[in-house]
């Protein structure tokens, strides 16, 4: 397919969208989010600013996992369509002049893809169970796990089969992970990015990237306490020099073909320091910043983390990411703990910072998390597997409820045959009809400030701010091309000795006079100086 961009390094200040495939439109009614309703609603993504969407996984999976285990990394899981709908997707955004970025997910497949079928077919000491990693257990009859690694979804990870090995997965059982030691695992992942990059994608978020290479013989961890799937801890199974060689060999194939095709790293590290090695100029070109993700609504430590961000980034030439929602955290309304303000003063902040944001569905409609979802409708598998009291919560429906696009009670338009998860009946007023055209609205926040950093010079890629003198609890910084921003994180109005210029847009109506002015309580302001 031929790419219909220009733009050089169009990442290094794009705004990428990240879509739920099974949560964003239902094009059949089926109740599930599907590929047909992703491409119906593209003139949204396109209107709403962004520059780039960002596919969770929608290959054939048997859905343990949300599709993040794979059977066939070839092929469309049928609840969300076919290869065809897939390639269909592409092509729209494309016309839109959207790009599209698709997961891959090389760290783990599922217990229902051929190879794993075959190596647990074929016995101890088979070539198939190369690719993966079989061991003997400890114990006198092998019946301890080789070693005290956990599961990220809770309980060793290790699950014994009935010849007597027992194979590793960091998350679901349902999730072996791969030996990337094994170059027929190399090589199968070469084919497959160029698989979607001939169908022309524009890219791959790398799922669980930190993760591909395992310490040499597999050494305990040698300590307990639950693992976090958000954690910054040093493991044996994490963070390994050794996947920065896989990398490199990744960066050859993406470079092969035109158009600026890239990788983004999700990659949980120890500092910010290791992430930026993912990010040499001849790996990855995007990293997510959950350094930023993770810090608290506070001036002080979110200028530690914008600071040591681009620092970091800095002697490597990537771009600084920043991001407050995923599929997989508590949705940032709720999570800052200062509800629509808050999250609007937050979009603002995140929007002004050099480098690329990613904006996750519903997060500009100010969607709140969902707390209260029945335990029966829940499929998080941490969930199920009781580890909510030793660190994952299990509760990741609660960011993962359909959106609502339109009408006055669930399912709001998301399809004609209700929701896999249940929609809060005073979701009403949050839907894309009801915030269309209504100035006030978190919606035309977004729009306006999407549209404002596309066209204004102080917006958009670079690696520096300036900090300016503000109160306690304020931020204030100038970006170079005349734009400040300033940033009340406190509950109480703030009094600022000046108007710092021609006022371009505020998260909340603002009390301007002569001299002096109030910056309410969580809130945000661009200003053109």
């Amino acid at each position: 397919m031929t790419q219909q961009h220009n733009h050089t390094d169009w990442w290094r200040d794009a705004v990428i969208y990240q879509v739920y495939p099974r949560s964003f439109a239902d094009g059949n009614g089926d109740g599930m989010g599907d590929l047909a309703g992703i491409a119906s609603r593209l003139p949204y993504l396109k209107e709403l600013g962004v520059d780039a969407v960002w596919l969770s996984p929608f290959y054939a999976s048997p859905q343990a996992d949300a599709g993040y285990d794979v059977s066939d990394y070839r092929a469309i899981e049928p609840v969300f369509g076919t290869l065809d709908d897939a390639e269909a997707v592409i092509h729209q955004a494309h016309e839109l002049g959207l790009r599209i970025i698709v997961d891959i997910v090389p760290n783990h497949c599922s217990t229902q893809h051929d190879w794993f079928r075959r190596a647990l077919a074929e016995g101890p000491g088979s070539t198939l169970r190369e690719r993966f990693h079989f061991r003997k257990g400890r114990g006198e009859n092998g019946e301890l796990p080789p070693n005290d690694w956990e599961s990220i979804f809770g309980g060793p990870a290790w699950t014994r089969v009935p010849d007597g090995e027992w194979y590793l997965h960091l998350f679901a059982p349902e999730q072996p992970d791969f030996n990337w030691e094994n170059p027929a695992v190399q090589d199968e992942f070469r084919s497959i990015l160029r698989f979607w990059l001939d169908l022309g994608v524009d890219g791959f978020r790398v799922d669980v990237a930190h993760g591909l290479v395992k310490a040499a013989g597999l050494p305990d961890m040698g300590h307990g306490g639950q693992l976090k799937l958000l954690g910054n801890q040093v493991l044996p199974f994490f963070d390994q020099d050794g996947v920065h060689d896989i990398y490199r060999s990744w960066r050859t194939v993406l470079d092969e073909y035109a158009g600026d095709r890239i990788g983004v790293a999700e990659a949980w590290t120890p500092s910010a320091d290791r992430t930026a090695l993912y990010l040499r100029p001849d790996e990855l070109h995007q990293a997510f910043n959950f350094h930023y993700l993770n810090t608290d609504w506070d001036a002080a430590a979110l200028r530690e983390a914008i600071d040591s961000s681009l620092d970091a980034m800095r002697p490597v030439g990537a771009p600084t990411t920043w991001v407050l929602s995923n599929h997989d955290v508590v949705r940032h309304r709720t999570r800052l703990g200062g509800g629509p303000d808050r999250a609007r003063a937050a979009a603002l902040l995140m929007l002004a910072l050099p480098g690329s944001a990613y904006v996750y569905q519903g997060e500009e409609l100010g969607l709140p998390e969902v707390t209260d979802l029945p335990d029966e409708v829940r499929q998080d598998p941490a969930f199920s597997r009781g580890s909510r009291d030793t660190g994952q919560d299990g509760l990741r429906d609660g960011c993962r409820v359909p959106l609502p696009w339109a009408g006055d009670e669930p399912p709001f338009g998301f399809g004609t045959g209700g929701s896999w998860l249940p929609q809060p009946a005073d979701w009403a007023q949050l839907t894309v009809q009801a915030q269309t055209g209504d100035p006030s609205s978190t919606l035309e926040l977004y729009r306006a400030a999407l549209t404002l950093r596309r066209a204004h010079p102080g917006l958009g890629a670079g690696d520096a701010v300036e900090w300016l003198d503000a109160p306690d609890g304020v931020l204030a910084f100038r970006r170079p091309g005349g734009l400040i921003c300033t940033v009340n994180t406190t509950d109480a109005p703030a009094r600022l000795d000046r108007v710092y210029g021609r006022l371009l847009l505020a998260s909340r109506e603002l009390p301007l006079a002569e001299g002096e002015f109030t910056l309410p309580a969580d809130t945000a302001v661009w200003w053109e100086a």
